[in-house]
């Protein structure tokens, strides 16, 4: 058993290399249940090694990666969702062309009869389906439309309540608003507040400070594999949480730069006012 105050899960000094390469070196965080811990960076900067860590997908080389308090070293995503964990990847795995029900339930169909008479429970899957939406305070107009016709924040939402519905503790959500427009994103927001008020911890990559600011907690800033800032709600500003994920000091000194930079004399290879 495990108190109230035991995260949910807790990264401590992790790294993980291919050969000589340093994909993630001594990155920290903590999950707690109802918060959002949201993990920053550019394309290259750890994330993707970092999501597959505590996915299961790999293991970790170095450092120490606890579940409720247990130190672990994940087999196998399978191990991880029995351990609570559940991760929705950029690249949804949902069937397009099959319904939204049948979506919901994918790998997990329930049965009604027996031997020869043995069949999925169809009403079953559709009436679950529609309640746990409404739960999350998604409506969706048709549970029996192909889920390929939903929009991308639809589609993200649906994943996100079937892992509250099969009983996720922690959801690890990748770039779930990458490829959305603002009103898109907002809705992939909204549900993924939910998950965090329906008591979950939220584990949210992203490269947008903003959104991260709408609704996390915690933030971890990645670079080239690295952790180069680890602050609470309280201890950072959207300005500044902005300015460190755009660089920081070396934005500065770019900013310096091109001040002190000589203003060009020529443009397209011809003097000022100079006539062909």
């Amino acid at each position: 058993m495990t108190d109230d105050h035991t995260p949910l899960v807790e990264l401590d000094g992790v790294s993980k290399y291919y050969g000589n390469i340093r994909a993630l070196e001594d990155v920290s965080l903590l999950v707690n249940a109802g918060e959002i811990t949201c993990v920053l960076g550019d394309n290259g900067a750890g994330k993707s090694t970092l999501i597959k860590i505590i996915a299961g997908l790999h293991q970790h080389d170095a450092g120490t990666f606890r579940i409720e308090g247990e130190q672990t070293r994940l087999a196998s995503p399978r191990e991880a969702l029995e351990r609570g964990i559940a991760t929705v990847f950029q690249d949804l795995a949902v069937v397009p062309l099959m319904p939204v029900w049948r979506n919901f339930f994918l790998g997990s169909e329930p049965t009604k009869g027996a031997g020869p008479f043995k069949r999925l429970d169809v009403e079953l899957m559709r009436r679950t389906t529609r309640e746990e939406l409404l739960r999350m305070g998604i409506d969706l107009r048709d549970v029996d439309q192909p889920i390929g016709t939903l929009s991308g924040g639809e589609r993200q939402s649906v994943a996100i309540a079937r892992a509250v519905y099969f009983g996720a503790k922690v959801l690890v959500l990748d770039e779930p608003t990458a490829a959305l427009g603002v009103k898109q994103s907002g809705v992939v927001l909204k549900y993924v507040a939910a998950a965090r008020d329906a008591g979950l911890g939220v584990v949210l990559i992203t490269h947008n400070p903003h959104h991260a600011y709408l609704v996390g907690n915690r933030f971890v800033l990645l670079k080239r594999g690295g952790m180069v800032g680890s602050h609470t709600r309280e201890e950072i500003s959207l300005d500044e949480l902005t300015r460190q994920m755009a660089g920081g000091s070396e934005l500065d000194d770019l900013r310096h730069e091109l001040e002190r930079a000589p203003a060009p004399t020529h443009l397209g290879g011809h003097p000022r006012g100079a006539t062909e």
